[in-house]
């Protein structure tokens, strides 16, 4: 975590306002196995036990006629850093940034856990995901296989309401 914590250091971001966010430091997974393979061959790869509850819960949907994908899972801390790097040069403040994107060493992808989802014929990361069916079946049953939305709306992180993220926490 050595390169989150200079980048940290480097914007001015203090123990305080990580604090003061409710963010929680997210040490990068070491153990991930494939979950699922992209259309365009790209790997999204969580723990094991995140990888088993997604697919069990994929196969749930996709039972009831729900088709969920992964469009980004487990992400390292230095691809967060280039991440924020990006946006930073191309002149993007570090708050609005932040309001969007966590911190490197606090995002819940270095965990391994936590997956970005998709459905067919809703444009990828809006909010209008939230108006589709696999929305609404991820509301009613992601629960039973661990799976919680992180970010909703007016969520104590400050991150803007981002209805495809869910994060695996335990099968109840």
């Amino acid at each position: 975590m050595n390169e989150a914590c200079d980048a940290l250091v480097e914007w001015g971001i203090s123990t305080e306002w990580l604090v003061a966010r409710g963010l929680c430091a997210h040490p990068e997974a070491i153990d991930l196995v494939v979950a699922e393979t992209g259309a365009d061959g790209r790997e999204h790869r969580l723990t094991p036990p995140a990888a088993a509850a997604w697919q069990a819960m994929k196969l749930a949907a996709g039972a009831e006629n729900v088709v969920l994908t992964i469009i980004s899972a487990h992400r390292s801390i230095a691809r967060q850093d280039e991440i924020v790097r990006r946006k930073l040069a191309r002149g993007e403040t570090l708050e609005d940034i932040l309001k969007i994107s966590a911190p490197p060493g606090y995002s819940e992808h270095h965990s391994g856990r936590a997956v970005d989802i998709a459905t067919p014929g809703v444009p990828l990361l809006v909010e209008e995901f939230d108006t589709t069916l696999a929305f609404a079946w991820l509301q009613e049953r992601a629960g039973s296989f661990g799976f919680r939305l992180s970010y909703p709306r007016g969520n104590r992180c400050g991150f803007h309401y981002e209805p495809w993220h869910w994060c695996w926490h335990a099968a109840p």
